[in-house]
């Protein structure tokens, strides 16, 4: 049972590490990861998801760069993204509790509608 909110980066790198090791065992987008995972770069990946997550919600800037960019041309599709939010909420939910793991849960809504759009415009 969770007993406290997202207020570090110990907690955001726990919250990161968590949703990964359900995400890369998912049937769905678990193939999705497996080539960055094999490209020797997961661990400097990984890192700029903690920058990410950090800036986003404990709202110091540690992340620079561009989000969407990696994603642009993956294939990703409406189903991969549910199933990310469903793991990303269900991964926050069994960490914590309070304002801060709401927001992230909001927050993680808003980047998969944007992705999505910003995905289906490319294909256009």
């Amino acid at each position: 049972m969770p007993t406290h909110d997202i207020s570090s980066r110990p907690d955001v790198q726990l919250l990161v590490d968590s949703f990964y090791a359900k995400a890369t065992k998912d049937v769905l987008l678990g193939p999705i990861f497996f080539p960055i995972m094999q490209s020797g770069r997961w661990s400097e990946h990984v890192e700029r998801i903690y920058d990410f997550w950090h800036s986003l919600l404990l709202e110091e800037p540690v992340y620079q760069g561009n989000a969407f960019a990696p994603h642009a041309h993956m294939p990703l599709e409406q189903r991969h993204f549910d199933r990310w939010i469903l793991l990303f909420h269900a991964t926050v939910d069994e960490l914590f509790i309070g304002e801060t793991a709401d927001k992230a849960k909001t927050k993680s809504q808003e980047i998969a509608g944007i992705f999505l759009h910003k995905i289906d415009f490319l294909k256009k």
